[in-house]
């Protein structure tokens, strides 16, 4: 089994920054693409931001020049920093780890983490 646990979210001004982190842990083997999704209150989940095992990241048109993923593959840990952060980026901020091995052989599988609050004052 593998568990992912969020950290860093609180309440700051517009304006004002925060950074998140992600650790997974368990019998991990690889994880290909870990990213981070945010849901705010009556909206669905929404792609925040993702980033490949090779470096190669994605990031949702709203984040873009704000926000910045990295990870740590040697310690399976994910980070989000986020500056200039805005109203309308108060949610509930997922962690999710995508195609996890936990072995050579192992089928692939996803995981989600059970979020952080960030809220944003104006």
């Amino acid at each position: 089994q593998v568990h992912l646990v969020e950290s860093g979210g609180g309440l700051v001004q517009a304006g004002g920054s925060l950074r998140l982190s992600c650790a997974a842990s368990g019998s991990i083997f690889s994880i290909d693409v870990m990213g981070w999704y945010r849901q705010a209150p009556g909206k669905q989940r929404e792609l925040v931001a993702t980033i490949h095992s090779s470096g190669n990241t994605n990031y949702a048109d709203s984040v873009k020049g704000r926000f910045t993923i990295s990870r740590d593959n040697a310690e399976n840990t994910m980070y989000l920093q986020m500056n200039t952060l805005k109203a309308e980026d108060t949610a509930v901020y997922y962690c999710r780890a995508e195609r996890v091995k936990t072995g050579a052989l192992a089928v692939y599988r996803d995981y989600w983490g059970q979020g952080t609050q960030v809220t944003v004052s104006s």
